[in-house]
C-alpha cells in the first residue's frame, strides 16, 4: 500500500485537515478516540509480526528486549496515528461524525 486508505464516502473539505482546537468538543473527542483505535491497530499489528519472526534465544533476546520493542511499537503506533500515515483513523473519524450533531464542523 502506498497511501492512506480512502474512506468510502467522501470528507467534508478540510475537516480531516483542521486542527483539533477549532473543532468542536465532540469532534475533538471522536478524533483522538480514532487516533487511539489506530495506535491500537498498529500496535497489535507490529507484535504480531513480531511474534512471527524466529529469533534465537540469546543473552539479548530476554525481558529487556522484549521491554524496550514493546516501547518501540506503542511510540511509533501514537506518532503513526497522530501524523495521520495510515489514514484509519481519518477514515474512522468521518464515518462517525455523521452522527454529531451538526455545528459546521464537519
Amino acid at each position: 500500500m502506498t497511501g492512506p486508505v480512502t474512506p468510502s464516502r467522501p470528507i467534508a473539505a478540510g475537516s480531516a485537515a483542521r486542527p483539533a482546537e477549532s473543532l468542536s468538543a465532540e469532534r475533538a473527542a471522536l478524533r483522538k478516540a480514532a487516533e487511539g483505535f489506530e495506535a491500537i491497530m498498529l500496535r497489535r499489528w507490529l507484535a504480531t509480526a513480531r511474534a512471527a519472526t524466529a529469533t534465537e534465544e540469546t543473552p539479548l533476546t530476554g525481558g529487556g528486549r522484549q521491554q524496550f520493542e514493546a516501547m518501540r511499537d506503542e511510540t511509533f503506533a501514537d506518532i503513526a496515528a497522530a501524523s495521520g500515515s495510515f489514514g484509519f483513523a481519518r477514515s474512522i473519524e468521518a464515518q462517525l461524525a455523521q452522527y454529531l450533531p451538526s455545528q459546521g464542523d464537519s
